[in-house]
C-alpha cells in the first residue's frame, strides 16, 4: 500500500505538468504528414490527434499518402512516444507483466519511429517500426505502402491505387475497422478478453499482402486483397514474440472491402455503410500432423458518421460515430483431432462508439464492446465454456496544440483518461468488474 499511496500521486503530478506547459498558445502539424501538406493536425484529425480520420485525411490517405503543399521538405520521418499508468480493480495474480507490479504500474508503453509520407509521385508509405516497453522487444509494426492515381473515365470521377501491407484492414479508411478503431491506445497491463476474430487483429504483422483499390464517384469504395502467412523465421526477424508454438497459416488468405459513402447539408455531414471479410485457414499450434487444418470465414459491417459544426474551421466543433460488427465462422477440423474441440463454432463481436470532439482540444468518447460465441471450451479455454465478454469504455482526452498558430511546430501531444468497466469477462459475469482498469496516458508526437 505504500508503494500505492506514493506512485499514483507522482504520476498524476507528471501530467499536470505536462498539462500546465501545453496551455493552447497554437501547432502546427503532427509528425512527417503535417508537415508534406503544410496543414496542422487538426484538419485531418478529429481533435487534432491520430489517429481518427476528417475527410481531409481520407482523401490523403486515398491518394497515396502523396499530397504535399509544393515545397520542398525532408525525408517523411516521424517518432511518436506512449507513457502511462495503470490501476485494475483486483491485482493481477503473477503480476500485470514480466517486470511489472500486480497493480498501479507507470510505464513505458512504447516508442515508434515512422516512415510516413511521400516517397515519389503518387507514391507513399506509412511504416512504423516500434519498441514495445512492456514485452521489451522490437517490431515492424503497422506497415502501407501505396501507389495511386485518378482517372475520369466517361466523365466519372475515379482514383485507383495499389497496397503492399502487412494487416488486413490497415489500408482502410474508416475508423470502425479494427487496425485503426476505439480506444486507439490502451493500457498493455491490463486484462484483456482473451477469444478474438482471425479479422479482428489476430493476423496483424503476421501476413504481408497485396491489394488494389478503388473510389468511384465518391460514393463507391472497393477494394481486394490476396496475403499469405509470414514464416516462422521471417516473423522472428520481423520482432514478432512469441512465435514457438503459434498457429502456422497456410495457403492464401483473400480479404475484400465495400463501402459506400455519401456527404450532405453543404459537406458538414458524412455518412458511410459498408462491410468487408476474409478467408483463411491454418495449422493450430503450427501442427500439421492431423493432415488438415482450421479454417475460419469472417465477414463484418460497419457504419461511420461525422457531423461539422464549421466545415471552414479546422478546429470546428465534431460528431464522429462509428460501428463494427464481425461474425466469424469457424471449422475446426484439425484442432478436432488434436485435441478433441468441437468441429465447428462461431464468434461474434460487436464494437460501437461515438464522441464529442470541443474545438478540436477535448474530445469525450463512450464505447459499447461485445463478443459472444458458441461453447467450445477446449477451444477457448477459458474459465467458463463460452468466450463472451462485454462492457463500456469511457474516455477524455485533451490536445493543447495541433491547431493553426499553435506554439510548437514539430511538436503535439494527447492526455487521455480511459475507464474500461466490464460487466462479463471471458464467459463469466462473476467478479468481472475486478478485470476494470483506469488508464492515464501521454502520448507525444514529433518530427525530425
Amino acid at each position: 500500500m505504500d508503494r500505492v499511496r506514493w506512485r499514483f500521486p507522482v504520476v498524476v503530478a507528471l501530467f499536470a505538468f505536462v498539462g500546465l506547459l501545453a496551455q493552447p498558445t497554437p501547432a502546427k502539424a503532427v509528425p512527417s504528414f503535417a508537415e508534406q501538406t503544410g496543414q496542422p493536425c487538426a484538419a485531418c484529425h478529429v481533435g487534432a490527434f491520430g489517429p481518427q480520420l476528417k475527410p481531409f485525411a481520407r482523401d490523403f490517405k486515398l491518394y497515396g499518402y502523396s499530397s504535399t503543399d509544393g515545397k520542398p521538405h525532408g525525408p517523411p520521418i516521424a517518432v511518436t512516444i506512449q507513457t502511462s499508468y495503470t490501476h485494475t480493480n483486483a491485482d493481477q495474480q503473477g503480476g500485470a507483466a514480466r517486470w511489472f507490479a500486480p497493480n498501479d504500474n507507470a510505464s513505458f508503453d512504447q516508442g515508434s519511429v515512422y516512415l510516413a509520407g511521400k516517397l515519389a509521385p503518387h507514391l507513399g508509405s506509412f511504416v512504423q517500426i516500434t519498441y514495445d516497453g512492456v514485452a521489451r522487444t522490437v517490431n515492424l509494426d503497422n506497415a502501407d505502402f501505396r501507389y495511386a492515381r485518378d482517372a475520369s473515365p466517361w466523365d466519372q470521377d475515379l482514383v485507383w491505387g495499389v497496397t503492399v501491407n502487412n494487416s488486413p484492414t490497415v489500408e482502410d479508411l474508416w475508423n470502425s475497422t479494427p487496425v485503426w478503431g476505439f480506444p486507439y491506445n490502451s493500457s498493455k497491463l491490463a486484462p484483456t478478453p482473451l477469444a478474438a476474430a482471425l479479422l479482428d487483429g489476430s493476423l496483424a504483422h503476421n501476413v504481408g499482402g497485396a491489394g488494389i483499390y478503388t473510389l468511384w464517384n465518391d460514393t463507391v469504395y472497393l477494394a481486394a486483397a490476396l496475403y499469405g502467412g509470414l514464416s516462422r523465421d521471417t516473423r522472428n526477424a520481423l520482432g514478432e514474440v512469441p512465435v514457438s508454438g503459434t498457429d502456422t497459416l497456410k495457403g492464401p488468405i483473400p480479404y475484400w472491402r465495400l463501402a459506400l459513402q455519401h456527404s450532405f447539408d453543404g459537406d458538414r455531414q458524412n455518412i458511410q455503410v459498408g462491410t468487408y471479410g476474409l478467408h483463411a485457414s491454418l495449422y493450430p499450434g503450427g501442427d500439421g500432423s492431423a493432415g488438415r487444418t482450421d479454417s475460419f470465414t469472417d465477414i463484418a459491417f460497419d457504419a461511420n458518421y461525422q457531423w461539422i459544426a464549421d466545415t471552414k474551421s479546422v478546429v470546428s466543433d465534431m460528431i464522429s460515430a462509428h460501428a463494427t460488427w464481425i461474425h466469424e465462422d469457424q471449422r475446426l477440423s484439425a484442432s478436432n483431432v488434436l485435441s478433441g474441440v468441437n468441429r465447428g463454432g462461431n464468434l461474434d463481436t460487436l464494437r460501437a462508439d461515438v464522441s464529442y470532439s470541443i474545438g478540436a482540444t477535448w474530445t469525450p468518447t463512450v464505447q459499447y464492446f461485445q463478443t459472444s460465441g458458441a461453447a467450445n471450451p477446449l477451444y477457448f479455454g477459458l474459465p467458463a465454456p463460452v468466450p463472451n465478454s462485454a462492457g463500456f469504455i469511457g474516455e477524455i482526452a485533451y490536445v493543447p496544440w495541433g491547431k493553426p498558430n499553435s506554439p510548437w511546430q514539430s511538436v503535439n501531444i494527447r492526455i487521455a483518461l480511459q475507464y474500461v468497466a466490464y460487466t462479463q469477462f471471458n464467459g463469466s459475469s462473476n467478479r468481472a468488474a475486478d478485470n476494470n482498469a483506469l488508464f492515464l496516458s501521454l502520448w507525444t508526437a514529433f518530427r525530425f
